[in-house]
């Protein structure tokens, strides 16, 4: 067994689309419409479904917004240089809502990142890095 992906519900697919390609770097893998049940289906990820875990954001097209609730987490992403993303993101627009430094009670570098519908994304800095 193998985790093929997480799914997010997102109120505005193109907005959710342009922060996770453009800002992200994620790459569209494929997108499908079924309009019988009004709906749209986008997977996105750094590498082919068969390679690696994606994510799936589910547009329901009569649902503008969601209520995050209480028991989501976070997605985490890996990245060479927590700093670095961190300006990189800003650059392209993106919303850092913790910088990047030390976790709390210990040395990994970490960031935190919010998408349009506020999902959080944790940015973790490869290990055996050289500050």
């Amino acid at each position: 067994m193998r985790i093929l992906h997480t799914m997010l519900r997102v109120g505005n697919l193109d907005r959710s689309l342009a922060f996770y390609t453009e800002v992200l770097g994620m790459k569209l893998l494929r997108q499908s419409d079924y309009p019988d049940g009004r709906f749209t289906l986008a997977f996105v990820g750094y590498q082919d479904e068969s390679e690696a875990a994606v994510l799936e954001l589910t547009h329901n097209w009569d649902t503008p917004s969601y209520d995050l609730g209480n028991g989501y987490g976070h997605i985490a992403l890996e990245v060479p240089d927590a700093y670095k993303a961190c300006e990189d993101i800003k650059a392209r627009g993106g919303k850092v809502v913790r910088e990047a430094g030390p976790m709390k009670h210990g040395t990994t570098v970490i960031a935190f990142v919010e998408d349009p519908d506020g999902y959080k994304i944790e940015l973790i800095q490869a290990k055996g890095r050289v500050d």
